[in-house]
């Protein structure tokens, strides 16, 4: 198998200046003081590394196109995050909470943990995993700290209400167990429709956890077409191209729902919740790829089998010299030019539908 070759590292303060000519733009200066991210492999960018587990990405060929290589990112460069850190104006990368404390706390964290899910059981076949209940933890113990450095309570919730919090949860409560019946039981249980009502229930009380620990500017982000993956196209799929229905149906489902949290939580004192449609940002990169430069959807960059599919990107494997062209890097996600896509519509909405009802831009202006 031939080896794959690491680009050179490349500073990040450089990298940030091409992201931004990329964008057509100058780098501003920071319009929050910190951004906390929450979620699963499409953020996780090194929470998993030393974890017994299978769901980890710190060898090459990942991070082939990263500053440094291998980071514990599930990309071969940036994840969507990253994207958007940068639009909101951050010098550097946030970090993982696994190896960051004290004052660096105050720029933010992220707590992302590949295979994490809502359910607690959630992705447990592939290990070691942070669920959405253990980043919160997480979560409350660096607040914790920053009540410390800060002073005192009030200082530190006057400090935290200006801050972006991303969450994206609820890919792998499908891709990792209502959709694996040799797994979970979720499947036989409960049908779509109730499925996704125990999601968003148990979503509700840990988003709730959240807002009591001084999150005021929260971004929901909704699951994507998992459907249209390699993996599941390459498992499901009869023609190895149309998207896997059942699976996309059961999300549109619970995004929907999603959608009707952000106004229950925007009842809150104080609260400003969005909700980022990632299932129909991806839709429509999908549909119209070409006018992204995407000539590939339905293979991964890097993997093995049907589709680039069947099995995920092997250690130093060799993945296709042409990354900016797929939409997927692996298996299961997305490649860094799709990810700056989304990143970017997150942050400013290239359609009224990308958002609801405003935003990251709009979301740090308040």
């Amino acid at each position: 198998m031939a080896r794959v070759e690491l680009r050179q590292a490349v500073p990040v303060t450089c990298w940030l200046l091409l992201l931004f000519s990329a964008f057509g733009s100058v780098r501003p200066a920071p319009q929050v003081p910190c951004y906390f991210i929450f979620g699963d492999s499409l953020v996780d960018n090194g929470n998993n590394n030393n974890m017994a587990s299978l769901a980890v990405a710190n060898y090459p060929p990942y991070g082939i196109d990263f500053p440094g290589g291998p980071s514990g990112r599930f990309s071969n460069g940036l994840t969507t995050v990253d994207a958007i850190a940068a639009l909101l104006g951050f010098e550097d990368f946030i970090p993982p909470y696994a190896n960051t404390r004290g004052q660096a706390l105050l720029s933010g964290v992220n707590f992302a943990s590949a295979a994490a899910g809502i359910r607690e059981e959630t992705g447990r076949q592939l290990g070691g995993r942070t669920p959405f209940s253990g980043q919160l933890q997480n979560y409350q113990q660096a607040v914790q700290q920053m009540v410390n450095i800060l002073g005192d309570e009030d200082t530190a919730a006057n400090y935290l209400r200006k801050c972006i919090f991303s969450v994206g949860m609820g890919s792998n409560d499908y891709l990792n167990n209502y959709f694996m019946p040799a797994f979970y039981p979720t499947g036989q249980q409960y049908t779509p429709e109730e499925y996704a009502d125990d999601l968003i229930a148990q979503y509700a009380r840990q988003l709730k956890v959240l807002y009591n620990y001084g999150a005021r500017k929260v971004a929901l982000i909704g699951v994507g077409r998992v459907g249209c993956s390699p993996n599941e196209l390459a498992q499901r799929s009869p023609n190895g191209i149309t998207c896997v229905e059942e699976i996309d149906s059961a999300i549109r489902i619970f995004n929907s729902k999603l959608m009707r949290l952000v106004d229950e939580f925007n009842t809150l004192d104080g609260a400003h919740f969005t909700y980022i449609n990632g299932y129909g940002i991806f839709d429509d990169i999908l549909k119209h790829s070409a006018a992204y430069g995407l000539r590939v959807t339905n293979r991964g960059c890097c993997g093995v089998g049907r589709n680039n599919g069947q099995i995920t990107c092997l250690p130093y494997q060799a993945p296709c010299p042409d990354r900016n062209r797929y939409l997927f890097w692996d298996a299961f996600h997305p490649s860094e030019a799709a990810n700056i896509i989304v990143g970017k519509r997150s942050y400013s909405a290239q359609s009224p539908s990308d958002v609801y009802p405003m935003d990251i831009r709009t979301l740090a202006r308040i």
